[in-house]
């Protein structure tokens, strides 16, 4: 079925209503990475489905067309974990993604990060924009990422890169404004052998996110309800997420207090300047410049909330990857890359590898 027949099929109030079968979610995302469907059709369709509801059989036909389209790296690479936040960035959150991937490199992890810049509607603050602050860089070459991950223990990689599709995509994504299954999707371009840490908004989306993986073929995933739908956990309440470990689904709760790492506040950036209208966080220089100086200051051992939420993350990251069987070994293990200066030794490795 084309995909404007599928569309009939999905639109609210339609008599033929009902959810799509995996192959036919498959056929529909090929279809429209296919570059020859009219950018209206689309958006009618991502909006349908975001009135209708995703089943996990419709997200993992569109993850699967995604990633039949894109360049996947590091495929087989032991010990890799795909660290996926919102490629659209966050508002107001610093980007502590990158420091919390930067020690779990040093803790032992391959870690690889999935971002991309100025991603609409949100166009928010991402990994992109902290690593060229922090002199670490980004890349759009699957096969530099996965040199990167090979030699130094960490890459982050635009997502478009992978699939140059989602390029194309953009502006429907623009003009549709509101959150559609994409932001789903291009989180879940990854090689199937690796372990997948995920951020998801708050709702029956997390339970969704894992069990589209677990489909997908994962062994070790988590899907985490952090700050602004991203993989960073608060430091001022516990976080909700959901753990893959084999064929079991096990609900997590990441509690700060429980390692002395709570704060009375969430890491705030001290410098927010309004966008233009049209533009977002990440078209701000000067708030650019602040979430990757917040990250070089929790590399350098400024103590804070920063810091706090930067070893939750890492120590969620090494728990996924299997390096840890408990976030309480994770946290240890993250302090220890931290204050021993392992996590710099990182940055420093792929800052000499980018000349």
């Amino acid at each position: 079925m084309s995909l404007r027949d599928l569309l009939r099929t999905i639109s609210p109030g339609s008599k033929l209503l009902r959810n799509l079968t995996r192959e036919e979610a498959y056929g529909a995302f090929d279809e429209i990475l296919s570059g020859t469907v009219e950018d209206v059709t689309i958006a009618s369709f991502l909006v349908a489905l975001r009135a209708k509801g995703t089943t996990v059989d419709e997200i993992g036909g569109f993850a699967s067309a995604a990633r039949a389209h894109s360049k996947l790296p590091c495929e087989g690479m032991a010990g890799l974990v795909c660290v996926c936040p919102p490629i659209s960035g966050t508002d107001l959150a610093p980007p502590l993604e990158v420091a919390s991937g930067l020690i779990a490199a040093g803790a032992g992890a391959r870690v690889l990060v999935h971002t991309d810049r100025n991603v609409p509607p949100s166009r928010g603050l991402t990994a992109a924009s902290v690593l060229e602050q922090l002199g670490g860089g980004v890349t759009w070459d699957p096969k530099e990422a996965e040199d990167w991950v090979d030699r130094a223990r960490f890459a982050a990689l635009a997502v478009s890169g992978m699939l140059p599709a989602l390029m194309t995509l953009r502006s429907v994504r623009d003009g549709v404004v509101m959150r559609t299954p994409l932001s789903t999707v291009e989180k879940l371009i990854c090689p199937p052998s690796a372990s997948v840490l995920v951020g998801a908004q708050s709702g029956p989306v997390l339970g969704v996110a894992v069990e589209v993986m677990q489909s997908l073929g994962h062994r070790r995933a988590c899907a985490i309800q952090g700050v602004e739908g991203g993989v960073t956990p608060s430091v001022g309440k516990r976080t909700r997420g959901i753990e893959l470990s084999g064929e079991h689904l096990v609900s997590l709760v990441v509690e700060p207090e429980d390692f002395g790492l709570s704060a009375p506040a969430e890491p705030e950036l001290p410098l927010y300047c309004p966008a233009p209208e049209g533009q977002g966080a990440g078209d701000n220089p000067a708030l650019v410049k602040a979430a990757g100086e917040m990250n070089a200051l929790v590399l350098a051992g400024e103590p804070g909330a920063a810091r706090n939420a930067a070893l939750l993350g890492a120590a969620l990251i090494l728990k996924t990857a299997g390096r840890c069987m408990t976030l309480a070994e994770g946290v240890d293990a993250a302090t220890s890359a931290l204050d021993s200066g392992r996590a710099s030794a990182v940055l420093n490795e792929l800052r000499k590898i980018q000349g």
